[in-house]
């Protein structure tokens, strides 16, 4: 087999081949530098990369397999992880020159478990400014004119171009799901709280969430249950043990799903031929699943704003000092949520911040009796250019209430791809992962 091949594997299906004898470690990194070597001045999604590091992590992971015994879950498998993810055998510069060359003395404790797990660091991928809107060098490998997204850019990218089966990003509002939906891959972002974020850039704390990107739902399982050991150092852990998330897409099905088909107060705002395909999607299941059309209850008319109050605030409290103190090394879009951020009082903060939770309390009910939220993902495909990185619209009141996300590449305008976003209820995210599983296969007997 080739190295275009090897690259094309999923995490899951390289861990079986792993685990049979039919691959090495060494081969597979291999396939992914050589995929690298030849996409990456195009796609541009990694910040930095060591070859022979990787490689030589490769073959300790095949001697270890070779000399017998257990082996961790993700033994031999490379990973991508996000620069604002702290990593001490890489930089780690937060997209943004001012912090060039800048090295941790530790691994973020994602990281670690990664490590711990026998998964390989492939290097880090782009972010855009801070993990704002700022775009990094990262191109949408469908159509290199376009945007991947952001901030999670090159992760995504990465994933989708098959240079790597598994990447980590981040979300703060969209900038997992969105991603996901321009670049055709599986992204989730899991319920606020269910990993740890010690060694992540903070931008805002009560929104900042650890995602991921894979080709499989499978693979997502893979990867979460591998980084989402308690962390007391992160105060929004709870040490409550989590049901395995692989073991529970194997539950079976009693009878036909339900979903509660959301379009939200961003629906307008979206691209019309997203909002056909997307009622079409909706009514194509017919008898297979059952899907409500649901309004959001009144007291969410204003729940766009309530997510940015909070998120530009803190972004103002953390990143302020830091543009004032570099104010030709920012860009004019940072320093306008800066002082917009700056511009809210803390009784304005403190009120989004308690919206948060009461307004969860509100619609919980509305969806207690559906397995999940169907909605878009984001307004519409990749947008041509470079120059932004979409909109969160569809993305930002779902990370203001807590709820876990996953996008499912199960759409397209015009030869692009769209998300299917699916949202769960607090805590259920295996029953997410277990409702999105059966979307992608129902989908794919469809096709």
């Amino acid at each position: 087999m080739n190295h275009t091949h090897f690259g094309g594997l999923t995490a899951s299906e390289a861990k079986r081949q792993l685990e049979s004898g039919q691959l090495t470690s060494e081969s597979l990194i291999s396939s992914c530098l050589a995929r690298m070597a030849e996409r990456n001045a195009a796609v541009g999604a990694w910040t930095n990369v060591e070859p022979e590091r990787a490689l030589d992590a490769a073959r300790a992971s095949d001697r270890l397999r070779a000399a017998g015994g257990s082996v961790p879950p993700l033994a031999g498998i490379p990973v991508g992880v996000k620069d604002i993810i702290d990593t001490k055998d890489f930089p780690t510069e937060y997209g943004s020159e001012i912090f060039a060359g800048h090295r941790p003395d530790a691994d973020a404790f994602i990281v670690a478990q990664l490590k711990a797990a026998g998964a390989i660091i492939l290097g880090k991928t782009v972010t855009t400014e801070l993990a704002f809107f700022g775009p990094g060098k990262t191109c949408n490998p469908h159509d290199l004119k376009r945007t991947p997204g952001g901030s999670s850019s090159g992760s995504a990218a990465a994933v989708a171009d098959g240079q790597v089966p598994l990447a980590l990003g981040t979300q703060t509002a969209g900038s997992t799901i969105r991603p996901a939906s321009y670049c055709g891959v599986v992204g989730f972002k899991p319920t606020f709280g269910y990993t740890s974020r010690t060694g992540v850039l903070e931008q805002s704390a009560p929104l900042d969430t650890i995602g991921g990107y894979a080709r499989t739902v499978e693979d997502i399982a893979l990867l979460f249950d591998a980084i989402s050991a308690f962390d007391a150092a992160d105060t929004d852990m709870t040490p409550a043990e989590k049901p395995s998330l692989v073991a529970g897409l194997a539950e079976a099905r009693q009878r036909p799903p339900r979903f509660a088909f959301i379009k939200s107060p961003a629906w307008a705002q979206a691209e019309p031929a997203m909002r056909a395909a997307f009622e079409a999607f909706a009514g194509s299941f017919g008898a297979r699943a059952e899907i409500v059309e649901t309004a959001l209850p009144a007291e969410f008319e204003s729940i766009l704003r309530l997510p940015q109050i909070v998120q530009f605030y803190d972004i103002a409290r953390n990143y302020g000092p830091i543009a004032d103190a570099n104010p030709d090394r920012v860009s004019e879009k940072l320093k306008e949520v800066i002082a917009e951020g700056r511009s809210f009082s803390a009784a304005d903060y403190a009120a989004a911040r308690a919206d948060q939770e009461s307004l969860y309390e509100i619609l919980r009910p509305a969806i207690a009796d559906y397995n999940a939220i169907l909605t878009p993902a984001a307004t519409g495909p990749a947008l041509v250019g470079l120059s932004g990185t979409g909109s969160p619209l569809f993305n930002a009141l779902w990370t203001y209430l807590g709820m876990p996300c996953i996008s499912l590449p199960l759409l397209e305008i015009e030869d692009l791809p769209v998300g299917v976003q699916l949202v769960g209820a607090r805590g259920n995210d295996a029953g997410l992962l277990r409702i999105a599983n059966w979307m992608m296969r129902e989908h794919q007997r469809a096709a």
